[in-house]
Protein backbone atom coordinates (compact mmCIF):
# COMPACT_ATOMS: atom_id res chain seq x y z
CA UNK A 1 0.00 0.00 0.00
CA UNK A 2 1.05 3.64 -0.84
CA UNK A 3 0.67 6.25 1.72
CA UNK A 4 0.33 10.00 1.70
CA UNK A 5 2.37 11.46 3.94
CA UNK A 6 -0.10 14.32 5.58
CA UNK A 7 -0.31 13.78 9.00
CA UNK A 8 -3.97 14.26 8.85
CA UNK A 9 -6.54 13.29 11.19
CA UNK A 10 -9.98 13.34 10.08
CA UNK A 11 -12.97 15.49 11.70
CA UNK A 12 -15.52 13.36 12.93
CA UNK A 13 -13.61 10.31 11.78
CA UNK A 14 -10.83 10.75 14.54
CA UNK A 15 -13.36 11.39 17.30
CA UNK A 16 -15.74 7.65 15.67
CA UNK A 17 -12.35 5.88 16.63
CA UNK A 18 -12.40 6.29 20.23
CA UNK A 19 -15.90 3.84 19.76
CA UNK A 20 -13.94 1.66 18.66
CA UNK A 21 -11.31 1.74 21.43
CA UNK A 22 -13.82 0.68 24.21
CA UNK A 23 -16.00 -1.83 21.83
CA UNK A 24 -12.72 -3.97 21.07
CA UNK A 25 -11.42 -4.55 24.71
CA UNK A 26 -12.11 -8.28 24.65
CA UNK A 27 -11.76 -10.51 27.54
CA UNK A 28 -8.21 -12.84 28.16
CA UNK A 29 -7.91 -14.63 25.20
CA UNK A 30 -7.55 -14.94 21.38
CA UNK A 31 -10.79 -12.54 21.06
CA UNK A 32 -13.34 -14.87 20.47
CA UNK A 33 -14.99 -16.65 23.36
CA UNK A 34 -16.83 -19.54 24.07
CA UNK A 35 -20.91 -19.25 24.69
CA UNK A 36 -22.39 -19.85 28.01
CA UNK A 37 -24.89 -22.63 27.90
CA UNK A 38 -27.40 -20.65 25.36
CA UNK A 39 -30.58 -19.67 27.50
CA UNK A 40 -33.45 -21.89 27.77
CA UNK A 41 -35.72 -21.66 24.57
CA UNK A 42 -39.25 -21.48 25.36
CA UNK A 43 -41.83 -21.87 23.14
CA UNK A 44 -43.46 -18.48 23.04
CA UNK A 45 -41.31 -15.16 23.81
CA UNK A 46 -43.15 -11.93 24.82
CA UNK A 47 -42.43 -8.18 24.98
CA UNK A 48 -40.85 -7.68 28.13
CA UNK A 49 -39.92 -3.44 27.85
CA UNK A 50 -39.42 -1.03 25.36
CA UNK A 51 -37.70 2.31 26.02
CA UNK A 52 -35.66 5.10 24.36
CA UNK A 53 -32.13 5.40 23.78
CA UNK A 54 -30.29 8.25 22.37
CA UNK A 55 -27.67 7.24 18.80
CA UNK A 56 -24.79 9.37 18.75
CA UNK A 57 -22.18 10.65 15.58
CA UNK A 58 -21.69 6.74 14.09
CA UNK A 59 -24.89 5.40 15.13
CA UNK A 60 -23.44 4.77 18.68
CA UNK A 61 -26.54 3.52 20.83
CA UNK A 62 -26.82 5.10 24.61
CA UNK A 63 -29.64 3.53 26.86
CA UNK A 64 -29.77 5.01 30.69
CA UNK A 65 -30.24 2.69 33.54
CA UNK A 66 -29.32 2.39 36.84
CA UNK A 67 -26.69 -0.73 39.08
CA UNK A 68 -27.99 -2.08 42.31
CA UNK A 69 -29.86 0.07 44.73
CA UNK A 70 -28.40 3.56 43.95
CA UNK A 71 -30.84 6.17 41.99
CA UNK A 72 -28.42 7.76 39.92
CA UNK A 73 -28.79 7.49 36.21
CA UNK A 74 -26.23 6.08 34.44
CA UNK A 75 -25.19 6.18 30.31
CA UNK A 76 -24.44 2.95 28.73
CA UNK A 77 -23.19 2.04 25.19
CA UNK A 78 -24.88 -0.98 23.73
CA UNK A 79 -22.12 -3.08 22.08
CA UNK A 80 -22.23 -6.27 20.62
CA UNK A 81 -18.86 -5.89 20.48
CA UNK A 82 -18.54 -6.52 23.69
CA UNK A 83 -17.89 -9.74 25.11
CA UNK A 84 -19.24 -8.91 28.52
CA UNK A 85 -20.25 -5.72 30.62
CA UNK A 86 -18.55 -2.73 32.46
CA UNK A 87 -18.40 0.36 34.47
CA UNK A 88 -16.18 3.18 34.59
CA UNK A 89 -13.98 3.41 37.35
CA UNK A 90 -14.84 6.62 38.33
CA UNK A 91 -18.41 5.53 38.39
CA UNK A 92 -17.31 2.28 40.68
CA UNK A 93 -15.88 4.68 42.94
CA UNK A 94 -18.15 7.39 43.14
CA UNK A 95 -21.13 4.89 43.86
CA UNK A 96 -18.92 3.36 46.67
CA UNK A 97 -19.25 -0.49 45.09
CA UNK A 98 -16.97 -3.01 46.38
CA UNK A 99 -14.27 -4.25 43.39
CA UNK A 100 -12.43 -7.47 44.05
CA UNK A 101 -9.03 -7.93 41.46
CA UNK A 102 -9.32 -10.93 39.36
CA UNK A 103 -5.99 -12.45 36.92
CA UNK A 104 -8.31 -11.62 33.74
CA UNK A 105 -7.28 -8.83 30.85
CA UNK A 106 -9.08 -6.60 28.84
CA UNK A 107 -7.03 -6.04 25.30
CA UNK A 108 -7.31 -2.75 23.49
CA UNK A 109 -5.53 -1.34 20.19
CA UNK A 110 -3.08 0.02 22.37
CA UNK A 111 -2.01 -2.37 25.63
CA UNK A 112 -3.29 -5.14 27.61
CA UNK A 113 -3.64 -5.10 31.15
CA UNK A 114 -5.82 -6.60 33.91
CA UNK A 115 -9.03 -5.54 35.27
CA UNK A 116 -11.08 -5.27 38.56
CA UNK A 117 -14.67 -6.71 38.83
CA UNK A 118 -17.73 -5.38 40.87
CA UNK A 119 -19.21 -8.81 40.69
CA UNK A 120 -22.89 -9.97 41.59
CA UNK A 121 -24.44 -6.52 40.56
CA UNK A 122 -28.20 -6.12 39.37
CA UNK A 123 -28.65 -3.67 36.16
CA UNK A 124 -31.93 -1.77 36.30
CA UNK A 125 -33.48 -0.88 32.67
CA UNK A 126 -36.71 0.44 32.40
CA UNK A 127 -39.45 -1.84 33.92
CA UNK A 128 -36.41 -4.74 33.85
CA UNK A 129 -33.91 -5.88 36.34
CA UNK A 130 -30.99 -7.79 34.81
CA UNK A 131 -29.22 -9.83 37.90
CA UNK A 132 -26.17 -11.47 38.88
CA UNK A 133 -24.11 -9.29 36.60
CA UNK A 134 -19.79 -8.92 36.71
CA UNK A 135 -18.79 -5.50 35.86
CA UNK A 136 -15.73 -5.24 34.72
CA UNK A 137 -13.80 -2.02 35.20
CA UNK A 138 -12.39 0.47 32.53
CA UNK A 139 -11.61 3.81 32.30
CA UNK A 140 -14.37 5.66 29.85
CA UNK A 141 -12.92 9.53 30.80
CA UNK A 142 -11.60 9.46 27.22
CA UNK A 143 -15.45 8.78 26.03
CA UNK A 144 -17.17 11.20 28.50
CA UNK A 145 -14.80 13.86 26.55
CA UNK A 146 -15.32 12.64 23.31
CA UNK A 147 -19.08 12.14 22.82
CA UNK A 148 -19.75 15.46 25.90
CA UNK A 149 -22.00 13.29 28.17
CA UNK A 150 -20.80 11.17 31.08
CA UNK A 151 -20.20 7.16 29.66
CA UNK A 152 -20.59 4.97 32.76
CA UNK A 153 -20.56 2.09 31.03
CA UNK A 154 -20.70 -0.40 28.04
CA UNK A 155 -23.57 -3.24 27.95
CA UNK A 156 -22.74 -6.57 25.61
CA UNK A 157 -22.47 -10.03 25.89
CA UNK A 158 -23.63 -10.65 29.71
CA UNK A 159 -26.93 -8.96 28.56
CA UNK A 160 -27.67 -9.92 25.48
CA UNK A 161 -26.94 -13.29 25.77
CA UNK A 162 -30.11 -13.45 27.98
CA UNK A 163 -32.95 -12.23 25.63
CA UNK A 164 -34.16 -11.13 22.28
CA UNK A 165 -33.07 -7.57 21.69
CA UNK A 166 -34.66 -5.07 19.02
CA UNK A 167 -33.12 -2.00 18.15
CA UNK A 168 -35.33 0.38 16.15
CA UNK A 169 -33.19 3.34 14.53
CA UNK A 170 -36.30 4.82 13.15
CA UNK A 171 -37.58 6.00 16.35
CA UNK A 172 -35.04 5.50 18.68
CA UNK A 173 -36.46 2.44 20.28
CA UNK A 174 -35.43 -1.04 22.02
CA UNK A 175 -37.47 -3.74 22.80
CA UNK A 176 -36.23 -6.36 24.86
CA UNK A 177 -38.17 -9.86 24.96
CA UNK A 178 -37.73 -13.26 26.52
CA UNK A 179 -35.84 -15.91 24.54
CA UNK A 180 -37.85 -17.82 22.81
CA UNK A 181 -39.28 -18.44 19.24
CA UNK A 182 -39.93 -15.34 17.61
CA UNK A 183 -41.11 -14.22 13.62
CA UNK A 184 -38.78 -12.27 11.41
CA UNK A 185 -39.72 -10.04 8.87
CA UNK A 186 -40.15 -11.97 5.24
CA UNK A 187 -37.74 -8.88 3.92
CA UNK A 188 -34.27 -8.40 5.15
CA UNK A 189 -31.30 -10.29 6.10
CA UNK A 190 -30.79 -12.54 8.42
CA UNK A 191 -27.33 -14.21 9.28
CA UNK A 192 -26.19 -16.89 12.13
CA UNK A 193 -23.24 -16.04 13.93
CA UNK A 194 -21.35 -18.83 14.72
CA UNK A 195 -20.69 -19.86 18.92
CA UNK A 196 -18.91 -16.58 19.98
CA UNK A 197 -19.40 -13.75 22.57
CA UNK A 198 -19.27 -11.16 19.38
CA UNK A 199 -21.23 -12.24 16.70
CA UNK A 200 -18.69 -12.69 13.80
CA UNK A 201 -19.99 -11.59 10.16
CA UNK A 202 -19.09 -12.77 6.64
CA UNK A 203 -19.02 -9.60 4.39
CA UNK A 204 -17.30 -9.47 0.75
CA UNK A 205 -14.85 -6.37 0.30
CA UNK A 206 -13.81 -5.00 -3.26
CA UNK A 207 -11.13 -2.44 -3.68
CA UNK A 208 -7.79 -3.42 -5.48
CA UNK A 209 -9.43 -7.04 -5.34
CA UNK A 210 -12.32 -8.77 -4.32
CA UNK A 211 -12.38 -10.85 -0.93
CA UNK A 212 -14.68 -12.78 0.81
CA UNK A 213 -13.85 -12.70 4.77
CA UNK A 214 -15.13 -12.31 8.15
CA UNK A 215 -15.56 -9.32 11.04
CA UNK A 216 -17.08 -8.67 13.73
CA UNK A 217 -20.30 -7.64 14.09
CA UNK A 218 -19.95 -4.25 16.53
CA UNK A 219 -22.67 -2.00 17.50
CA UNK A 220 -20.17 -0.30 19.79
CA UNK A 221 -18.09 0.69 17.20
CA UNK A 222 -18.95 4.95 15.80
CA UNK A 223 -17.25 3.66 12.09
CA UNK A 224 -18.07 1.69 8.82
CA UNK A 225 -15.24 -0.51 8.57
CA UNK A 226 -11.96 -1.60 9.98
CA UNK A 227 -9.50 -3.90 9.25
CA UNK A 228 -6.05 -5.00 10.15
CA UNK A 229 -2.46 -3.96 8.36
CA UNK A 230 -1.66 -7.68 7.97
CA UNK A 231 -5.30 -7.99 6.68
CA UNK A 232 -4.89 -5.43 4.24
CA UNK A 233 -1.27 -6.30 2.93
CA UNK A 234 -2.07 -10.11 2.69
CA UNK A 235 -5.43 -9.94 0.71
CA UNK A 236 -4.19 -6.65 -1.47
CA UNK A 237 -7.50 -5.32 -0.71
CA UNK A 238 -6.55 -1.58 -0.93
CA UNK A 239 -6.35 -0.37 -4.58
CA UNK A 240 -2.16 -0.13 -5.60
CA UNK A 241 -1.63 3.54 -5.32
CA UNK A 242 -4.76 4.73 -3.16
CA UNK A 243 -4.02 7.86 -1.20
CA UNK A 244 -3.83 6.73 2.52
CA UNK A 245 -4.12 9.34 5.10
CA UNK A 246 -2.30 8.91 8.34
CA UNK A 247 -4.68 9.23 11.69
CA UNK A 248 -4.09 8.13 15.12
CA UNK A 249 -6.10 7.26 17.88
CA UNK A 250 -6.16 6.86 21.68
CA UNK A 251 -6.93 3.66 23.45
CA UNK A 252 -5.86 1.58 26.36
CA UNK A 253 -1.85 1.78 26.71
CA UNK A 254 -1.84 4.86 24.51
CA UNK A 255 -1.91 6.30 21.10
CA UNK A 256 -2.30 4.53 18.22
CA UNK A 257 -1.50 5.76 14.27
CA UNK A 258 -3.87 4.37 11.50
CA UNK A 259 -4.43 4.97 7.88
CA UNK A 260 -7.72 6.22 6.57
CA UNK A 261 -9.30 5.66 3.14
CA UNK A 262 -12.22 4.06 1.84
CA UNK A 263 -13.04 0.91 -0.02
CA UNK A 264 -14.97 0.45 -3.58
CA UNK A 265 -17.99 -1.49 -1.85
CA UNK A 266 -18.39 -3.85 1.51
CA UNK A 267 -21.17 -6.54 0.10
CA UNK A 268 -23.57 -8.65 1.78
CA UNK A 269 -26.52 -10.88 1.45
CA UNK A 270 -28.21 -8.69 -1.51
CA UNK A 271 -26.98 -5.41 -0.03
CA UNK A 272 -24.00 -3.20 -1.70
CA UNK A 273 -22.16 0.16 -0.16
CA UNK A 274 -20.13 1.97 -2.54
CA UNK A 275 -17.37 3.98 -1.18
CA UNK A 276 -17.24 2.93 2.44
CA UNK A 277 -14.71 4.77 4.54
CA UNK A 278 -12.51 2.21 6.03
CA UNK A 279 -9.56 2.98 8.87
CA UNK A 280 -6.71 0.47 8.36
CA UNK A 281 -4.24 -0.16 11.74
CA UNK A 282 -1.20 -2.63 12.96
CA UNK A 283 -3.14 -4.54 15.18
CA UNK A 284 0.10 -5.68 17.23
CA UNK A 285 -2.09 -7.16 19.91
CA UNK A 286 -4.58 -9.04 17.71
CA UNK A 287 -7.61 -7.62 18.88
CA UNK A 288 -9.19 -8.26 15.63
CA UNK A 289 -8.25 -12.09 15.63
CA UNK A 290 -6.08 -11.98 12.16
CA UNK A 291 -6.04 -14.55 10.49
CA UNK A 292 -9.27 -16.06 11.78
CA UNK A 293 -10.88 -12.23 11.00
CA UNK A 294 -10.40 -8.82 8.76
CA UNK A 295 -11.42 -7.01 11.33
CA UNK A 296 -14.58 -5.26 12.06
CA UNK A 297 -17.81 -3.42 10.79
CA UNK A 298 -18.92 -0.93 12.91
CA UNK A 299 -22.35 0.76 13.50
CA UNK A 300 -21.94 3.61 10.96
CA UNK A 301 -22.80 0.94 8.77
CA UNK A 302 -25.46 -1.34 10.51
CA UNK A 303 -27.44 1.82 11.82
CA UNK A 304 -28.69 1.53 8.40
CA UNK A 305 -30.70 -1.46 9.40
CA UNK A 306 -33.12 -2.23 12.32
CA UNK A 307 -32.08 -5.02 14.15
CA UNK A 308 -33.03 -8.24 15.85
CA UNK A 309 -30.62 -9.91 18.29
CA UNK A 310 -31.55 -13.30 19.21
CA UNK A 311 -28.08 -14.72 20.59
CA UNK A 312 -30.04 -18.22 22.31
CA UNK A 313 -30.61 -19.26 18.83
CA UNK A 314 -27.74 -17.81 17.41
CA UNK A 315 -29.35 -15.27 14.67
CA UNK A 316 -29.40 -11.72 13.99
CA UNK A 317 -31.94 -10.08 11.28
CA UNK A 318 -31.49 -6.87 9.62
CA UNK A 319 -34.03 -4.49 8.16
CA UNK A 320 -33.06 -1.51 5.69
CA UNK A 321 -34.37 1.33 7.62
CA UNK A 322 -34.65 5.46 6.95
CA UNK A 323 -31.12 5.65 7.41
CA UNK A 324 -29.81 2.74 4.30
CA UNK A 325 -29.28 5.76 2.41
CA UNK A 326 -27.89 8.46 4.44
CA UNK A 327 -24.03 9.63 3.20
CA UNK A 328 -21.07 8.31 4.68
CA UNK A 329 -18.54 10.60 6.45
CA UNK A 330 -15.77 11.50 4.53
CA UNK A 331 -14.54 15.00 6.20
CA UNK A 332 -11.08 15.61 7.06
CA UNK A 333 -10.56 18.74 9.24
CA UNK A 334 -6.96 17.49 10.62
CA UNK A 335 -8.20 18.33 14.37
CA UNK A 336 -9.90 16.36 17.36
CA UNK A 337 -12.91 18.36 19.47
CA UNK A 338 -13.36 17.47 23.49
CA UNK A 339 -15.76 18.35 25.94
CA UNK A 340 -13.66 19.14 29.14
CA UNK A 341 -14.75 21.32 32.04
CA UNK A 342 -17.85 22.58 30.20
CA UNK A 343 -16.03 23.51 26.86
CA UNK A 344 -15.58 21.99 23.83
CA UNK A 345 -11.46 22.15 23.49
CA UNK A 346 -9.44 21.56 19.99
CA UNK A 347 -6.77 19.53 20.06
CA UNK A 348 -4.16 17.10 18.53
CA UNK A 349 -4.14 20.12 14.93
CA UNK A 350 -1.70 17.77 12.66
CA UNK A 351 0.51 20.01 10.05
CA UNK A 352 -0.98 20.84 7.07
CA UNK A 353 -4.54 20.26 7.94
CA UNK A 354 -7.14 22.03 7.04
CA UNK A 355 -7.37 22.90 11.13
CA UNK A 356 -3.45 24.23 11.02
CA UNK A 357 -4.06 26.04 7.78
CA UNK A 358 -7.08 28.22 9.21
CA UNK A 359 -4.55 28.85 12.21
CA UNK A 360 -6.45 26.96 14.36
CA UNK A 361 -3.87 25.61 17.30
CA UNK A 362 -4.31 23.54 20.30
CA UNK A 363 -5.81 24.90 23.56
CA UNK A 364 -8.38 26.71 21.67
CA UNK A 365 -11.92 27.32 23.11
CA UNK A 366 -15.05 27.02 20.55
CA UNK A 367 -17.65 28.93 21.37
CA UNK A 368 -19.77 28.93 18.30
CA UNK A 369 -19.33 27.10 14.75
CA UNK A 370 -21.83 28.62 12.17
CA UNK A 371 -23.38 30.71 14.49
CA UNK A 372 -24.24 27.97 16.49
CA UNK A 373 -23.42 29.00 20.40
CA UNK A 374 -24.90 25.80 21.92
CA UNK A 375 -21.81 24.39 23.32
CA UNK A 376 -23.36 20.57 22.01
CA UNK A 377 -19.79 18.94 20.43
CA UNK A 378 -22.77 16.75 18.94
CA UNK A 379 -24.01 19.42 16.89
CA UNK A 380 -20.56 20.84 16.34
CA UNK A 381 -19.23 17.37 15.09
CA UNK A 382 -22.45 17.04 12.19
CA UNK A 383 -21.09 20.34 11.47
CA UNK A 384 -17.57 19.82 10.62
CA UNK A 385 -19.35 16.08 8.54
CA UNK A 386 -19.43 18.38 5.23
CA UNK A 387 -16.48 18.01 3.13
CA UNK A 388 -15.96 21.80 1.09
CA UNK A 389 -18.07 23.65 3.38
CA UNK A 390 -16.51 26.75 4.77
CA UNK A 391 -17.51 27.22 8.73
CA UNK A 392 -17.17 30.30 10.56
CA UNK A 393 -15.78 29.22 14.11
CA UNK A 394 -14.97 31.76 16.75
CA UNK A 395 -12.79 30.29 19.41
CA UNK A 396 -11.37 31.93 22.49
CA UNK A 397 -7.32 32.36 22.33
CA UNK A 398 -6.06 34.06 25.51
CA UNK A 399 -9.65 34.71 26.84
CA UNK A 400 -10.43 37.02 23.49
CA UNK A 401 -12.77 35.85 21.21
CA UNK A 402 -10.83 34.94 17.59
CA UNK A 403 -13.30 34.41 13.94
CA UNK A 404 -11.69 31.78 11.87
CA UNK A 405 -12.74 30.36 8.86
CA UNK A 406 -12.14 26.48 8.47
CA UNK A 407 -12.68 24.91 4.86
CA UNK A 408 -13.70 21.25 5.58
CA UNK A 409 -11.86 19.03 2.93
CA UNK A 410 -12.64 15.24 2.24
CA UNK A 411 -10.70 11.65 1.96
CA UNK A 412 -11.90 11.15 -1.14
Amino acid sequence: MTQQKTNSIGGAGYQKIFAFIVACVLLSGCGILNFTKPPEIFPQTELITRFKFTMLTGGVVIIKATVADKPDSLNFVLDTGSGGISLDSTTVTYLNLPAVASDRTIRGIAGIRKVKFVRNQVLNLPRLKVENLDFHMNDYSILTSVYGMRIDGIIGYSFLSRYIVKINYDNLTIEVWQPGVTKYPKQGFMFTPPPSSIPIFAATIIDGTRVNANFYFDTGAGLSLLMSERFANDSNIIKKGKKLTLTQAEGIGGKKSMYLTTVKQVRFGKYRFKKVPTHIFDDEFNVTAYPVLGGLIGNDLFRRFNLIINYGSREIHMMPNSHYNDPFDYSYTGMSIYYVNGDIVIEDIMDGSPAAEAGLIPGDIIMAIANNFSNNIQAYKNMLQSPGSKLKIIIVRDSKPVEITLKVKSIL
